[in-house]
């Protein structure tokens, strides 16, 4: 009896801890790190216990691998070039994830506080967003953080949202959930497109097919039909009004790349392709080991310098794409281990959607979503390379595969 005392407790810890997860993410200034860092608080003690630890299996243990295998390497980056005892910090969030995720895996959060902490969330990122347009008058909202990282962790939030629907419509109270998962998705999407942040709408048609995939045993082409047609009813609207703001940036993306192409690089687009072509300079002379952070920052002042590329991207610290930026500073055995972290789980989740638990099906989507949404910002930003970028993935990863592994325990279907 004492035991499921204690279980019970834990559960309702966790799931505090996860609902301040999403509820604060953008809110409060680092607020992504309340929640998590109350979970390490519980999860140290927990460790000297062996008696307490939970039951991992060979795919628990691969997330746990993916997660530490990319931290040792960021790790012997940092050791090899010699860079300062600030440069662990980020690399140690994969660490304490990994002790997060042994917690959650034996004190899972309930369904409800995941949910509607992230629809909560997803809520107070768009009504900031509004303020500080609207209201503040900012060009481009962003926060407690810069716009892109705003607007692609806005974006995030609304998709969850939607990955939940699955979830809501089981319940009691499906109207309740239903409306304010609804009311999240686009609280979540306003919030994105007032950041301006272009990289992210991208990936936009790659998750809508992995939630289809998902959800795809309970989807009838009429609900589908329906679903993409206030889709692009919605996409239309939103461009099509100038206060938005995504008009003007699609437009000035385009006449980027004509100027890029006159010979004007000194354009947001342009900037990238010359960080982009000096990480692939990098990477052709040191494919194996890569040059660390000094030595990146080094060398492409030395490219600079000879003319291969432009002084003013010597401002930014990394290459504004994830996978070039990591290759560039950590080798190939780098880029596998991003590759991993990405799509490795990625594959477990959308190996565990379910036809007949649409709780079960709801987390697969979300955590597949989490997945796709940072493939795609890794594209045209080092996302990892920003705390808020870290957290968010680290933390949310554990958090869906821990309570879908729980699920799939009490339906005996763990794999």
């Amino acid at each position: 009896m004492s035991s499921l005392k204690a279980v019970s407790k834990g559960r309702w810890y966790s799931s505090i801890c996860v609902f301040l997860l999403g509820a604060l993410c953008l809110v409060i200034s680092s607020g992504y790190t309340y929640g998590p860092a109350l979970l390490l608080l519980a999860a140290l003690p927990f460790l000297f216990y062996k008696s307490a630890w939970p039951r991992v299996n060979r795919a628990d243990a691969f997330i746990a691998g993916a997660l530490v295998f990319f931290m040792l390497l960021w790790v012997a980056e940092v050791v090899l070039s010699g860079a300062g005892s600030r440069e662990f910090d980020k690399p140690s969030r994969f660490l304490v994830g990994v002790i997060v995720l042994f917690w959650l895996l034996k004190y899972p959060p309930k369904l409800a506080f995941l949910w509607s902490g992230i629809a909560v969330g997803a809520l107070g990122a768009g009504v900031f967003a509004l303020f500080e347009r609207f209201v503040e008058g900012a060009p481009r909202a962003q926060g407690y953080t810069h716009s892109i990282q705003y607007g692609n962790i806005s974006m995030l939030l609304g998709v969850l949202c939607v990955a939940g629907l699955g979830w809501a419509l089981d319940q009691k109270c499906k109207l309740f959930w239903s409306a304010l998962l609804l009311v999240g998705f686009v609280a979540g999407f306003v919030g994105s497109m007032l950041s301006g942040s272009r990289g992210g709408w991208v990936g936009l048609p790659f998750i809508a097919l992995v939630l289809y995939r998902c959800y795809r045993p309970w989807m009838k082409p009429r609900y589908l039909s329906i679903a993409a047609m206030v889709a692009v009813a919605l996409l239309v609207f939103i461009y099509s009004v100038p206060q938005t703001g995504v008009q003007a940036r699609v437009k000035q993306a385009f006449g980027d790349i004509e100027h890029y192409l006159d010979g004007n690089s000194a354009t947001s687009v342009g900037g990238r392709f010359e960080m982009w072509k000096g990480a692939s300079l990098m990477i052709a002379e040191k494919p194996l080991t890569g040059w660390g952070e000094p030595g990146y920052q080094s060398k492409m002042a030395a490219l600079a310098e000879q003319g291969e590329v432009p002084e003013f991207i010597l401002m930014f610290e990394h290459a504004h794409n994830e996978y070039l930026d990591v290759f560039a500073k950590r080798g190939i055995l780098g880029l596998v281990a991003l590759l991993l972290l990405y799509f490795g789980p990625l594959r477990l989740f959308l190996k565990r959607t379910s036809g007949d638990d649409l709780a079960v099906s709801s987390l697969a989507a979300g955590g597949a979503a989490l997945c796709v949404a940072y493939i795609d910002f890794s594209l045209s930003q080092s996302f990892l390379s920003h705390n808020s970028g870290v957290m968010v993935f680290v933390f949310f990863l554990v958090v869906f595969w821990a309570t879908l592994q729980n699920r799939l325990r009490l339906r005996g279907s763990a794999q």
